[in-house]
């Protein structure tokens, strides 16, 4: 089965409250394909879509690819996010967030340049 590309997606109980948090994080509005979703696209591929399931909510987890991971914890420290949990490789360097419902969100610079796009 070839896969030409992913798309993450992350349960929330409140699509209004969620919509409100993850533009903020990721800077910018995203599109609603369907009345229950909002879907980001991202310019080297693959997507988030978090959607209203409140059963689902505070159980998911995805990674998000940045280029300067530093710039992106000034802006979540803005926003009030707890970025304590950094960890650092020769590699790669994240910091694990949770967002409003309790999921988990890790953010990854890479510090290998192989393994950017």
């Amino acid at each position: 089965m070839p896969i030409d590309n992913a798309l993450a997606s992350v349960a929330v109980t409140d699509l209004a409250v969620a919509e409100r948090w993850y533009r903020e994080l990721l800077g910018r509005d995203g599109s609603k394909p369907m009345p229950e979703v909002v879907e980001w696209k991202f310019p080297g591929g693959g997507g988030l879509q978090v959607y209203a399931l409140a059963e689902r909510a505070g159980h998911c987890s995805f990674t998000l690819a940045v280029r300067d991971i530093e710039t992106e914890i000034n802006k979540l420290d803005g926003m009030g996010v707890d970025t304590s949990q950094r960890t650092s490789a020769p590699q790669v360097k994240t910091v694990m967030i949770i967002d409003p419902d309790g999921n988990h969100i890790a953010l990854a610079e890479s510090q290998d340049p192989s393994l950017v796009k």
